[in-house]
């Protein structure tokens, strides 16, 4: 587990609308890894990233705090 976390590559989408979050996923996903985090502070955001990452065959884990949600992208 702890091995996983760190070779999670960490996305910072904070203060970014739709879509600019979404393509910043996209655009980490292109390298392959099996897992991804991305901070986003809105609900829209945090609903589109989670809807895209499933469909690429992710599964996601959201932690919310302080008005931002971390969500924990993986294979």
């Amino acid at each position: 587990e702890s091995e996983r976390r760190r070779s999670m590559k960490k996305l910072d989408a904070r203060g970014l609308s739709c879509p600019e979050p979404v393509m910043m996923i996209r655009k980490a996903m292109a390298s392959g890894e099996p897992a991804y985090q991305i901070v986003v502070d809105n609900p829209t955001a945090r609903e589109n990233v989670t809807r895209y990452a499933v469909h690429q065959g992710y599964q996601v884990a959201v932690e919310e705090g302080n008005g931002e949600f971390t969500l924990s992208i993986t294979k």
